[in-house]
């Protein structure tokens, strides 16, 4: 991914809320599989890592990506940014 690329992604998510969140029993295999589906419908996802998780969010974002197969484009804070390019007839996001 570009820095353009990851730049307009950065964009986007700007305004997006957060559609999961990681809490103290961090990253389960049901919480995985929530993902990967909404990174499959949507490409584009914010995660909100809560207070009384004891897991670095930075180390979480890229626990995530692995397990997803999808990329971190930003982690602010306690909140993580993921991508993963949808199907080719299925795109939703086009990159510059």
């Amino acid at each position: 991914m570009t820095t353009k690329q990851r730049a307009y992604l950065k964009s986007l998510a700007m305004t997006m809320d957060p559609i999961f969140q990681i809490g103290k029993s961090s990253m389960t295999p049901g919480l995985t599989q929530a993902i990967a589906e909404a990174l499959e419908a949507r490409e584009l996802i914010k995660i909100s890592v809560l207070k009384n998780c004891a897991d670095d969010p930075s180390e979480l974002a890229q626990l995530v990506a692995e397990r997803t197969r999808s990329q971190v484009v930003q982690v602010i804070g306690k909140k993580i940014v993921l991508y993963k390019e949808g199907k080719d007839n299925k795109k939703k996001i086009v990159l510059p």
